[in-house]
């Protein structure tokens, strides 16, 4: 008894003498690849307010706006949230195989619905976007996950130059796909229509994807009320936010929607807390070639393909061949605790 008394003694002598940050949980680190309008903005700051995510970097990716202008944007949103420290660098220019789409229509023309930032006093690092994530990757091997909220483009090249990343990453968490139809055209979701080829070489990479899709983000919209919400307090950058969300829901209002989709903050926010969002591992293929569907995301549920064997003129069904998930694909989201998350988050609380 004595000796158990002493051991126990001696643990919380131990533990007493830690600083209290050796006792709380590290901070996950990530990098934020993106392709900064409006949705991105709300994701970026919601990271850069989030305790739980120590960000890295962001890697910049032509989409909503070029990538001059979204680099632009980048540096001068660090800039306003006083993160000159942070890592921003300029990645791809154009997709791989495929011209450029961008998205003012629902950005505004330069990606932040008009708003002029003051200029950044933030600068770029030198370094091309896809060479940083793979340094920032062998400096913190299986301590980041990547957090594309763009197209896949900067994450395809950086693969594709050192596959040897792809076991060293802790997570990679895409705002991209669906498995219930578009929001381009019937079957593509945006950020995957923006560039297939390099969707389908992440999602073949070798790791598991997790995958917050559009039409998930499409039933975590913010409105009016949470607007009014968010409006309550002062302060950079949530006024900054607040301008941004009034044009992104009066957008989507004279499209026929009750508000505006969440897609990139409800990305960022799986790390910050997972049991926001119900996933479910499945098999996750793009297509690339088809005249109606380029670019869907095409989900096996199943898990599996029935097994077709030739039979003199004809097949016969022979079993299934499984499949080994590569996705974990988001089906639902916590929206009310996502927004009460988001705007305390951005209001500084």
């Amino acid at each position: 008894m004595m000796r158990f008394l002493a051991a126990s003694g001696l643990i919380l002598f131990v533990l007493f003498c830690l600083p209290i940050h050796a006792l709380a949980q590290a901070p996950q680190r990530v990098i934020i690849d993106t392709d900064p309008g409006i949705d991105d903005a709300m994701a970026i700051l919601l990271a850069l307010n989030s305790p739980e995510l120590k960000v890295e970097a962001l890697t910049i990716v032509p989409g909503n706006v070029d990538g001059k202008q979204g680099l632009e944007n980048a540096l001068k949103l660090v800039s306003l949230a006083g993160r000159c420290d942070l890592l921003v660098a300029g990645g791809a220019q154009h997709p791989l195989n495929q011209k450029l789409i961008t998205a003012q229509f629902w950005h505004g023309k330069n990606g932040f619905a008009g708003v002029e930032l003051p200029a950044s006093k933030c600068k770029a690092d030198p370094r091309f976007g896809p060479d940083l994530i793979i340094d920032l990757v062998h400096k913190y091997p299986h301590e980041l996950t990547l957090i594309p909220i763009g197209p896949l483009t900067n994450i395809a090249l950086a693969v594709s130059k050192d596959p040897s990343i792809v076991p060293l990453v802790k997570d990679v968490v895409i705002m991209g796909g669906s498995i219930t139809g578009g929001n381009v055209n019937g079957a593509a979701e945006a950020n995957i229509y923006g560039d297939p080829e390099a969707a389908a070489i992440v999602f073949n990479a070798g790791w598991m994807v997790t995958m917050v899709g559009s039409d998930v983000g499409e039933r975590t919209i913010i409105t009016r009320k949470h607007l009014s919400d968010l409006q309550s307090a002062h302060g950079a950058q949530s006024d900054f936010i607040g301008q941004l969300a009034d044009f992104y829901i009066t957008r989507s209002e004279k499209s026929g929607y009750p508000g505006a989709a969440m897609y990139d903050p409800l990305a960022v926010a799986v790390p910050i807390d997972p049991t926001l969002v119900t996933l479910k591992d499945m098999h996750v293929d793009v297509e690339t070639k088809g005249e109606f569907t380029r670019g869907e995301t095409v989900a096996n549920r199943m898990g599996s393909n029935e097994n077709n064997v030739l039979h003199g003129d004809h097949y016969e069904i022979d079993g299934v061949i499984n499949l080994k998930p590569n996705a974990r694909v988001c089906l639902a989201s916590d929206a009310d605790r996502f927004l009460h998350l988001f705007i305390s988050r951005i209001k500084g609380k």
